[in-house]
């Protein structure tokens, strides 16, 4: 009996040490932020960026850009939502901006290690 309770108090020390090596608390901390920022940012430019960009485009809204080809061979219609992509590159890069600032505040607290 009490080599098995030795051996799960040695079990859950492991545990708390992996946890402890390898910022497992902050990692999932940092997941739950970074989802809350991907809603806002999102926000930001489905709501505020296309409607702006939209003022100079005939369409009206960035996201609404696309190209239509029609297939020669079936005669069938293919849509290119181009705009919506470039929407997506927008969204990318403001994320991976927060991140590299949230980063070099960090880094500069002495709070990374690298």
């Amino acid at each position: 009996m009490e080599k098995s309770s030795e051996k799960k108090k040695g079990f859950v020390k492991e545990f708390m040490d992996f946890l402890q090596t390898f910022g497992v608390v902050g990692l999932a901390i940092g997941f739950v932020i970074g989802v809350a920022s991907s809603a806002v940012v999102n926000s930001l430019v489905k709501d505020l960026i296309n409607p702006i960009v939209g003022l100079v485009l005939p369409t009206g809204n960035l996201s609404s850009l696309n190209a239509t080809l029609t297939s020669p061979v079936s005669g069938k219609p293919s849509v290119f939502l181009y705009g919506d992509f470039i929407s997506q590159i927008i969204y990318f890069v403001i994320i991976a901006l927060v991140v590299f600032i949230m980063y070099k505040q960090l880094k500069r607290m002495g709070l990374t290690k690298m």
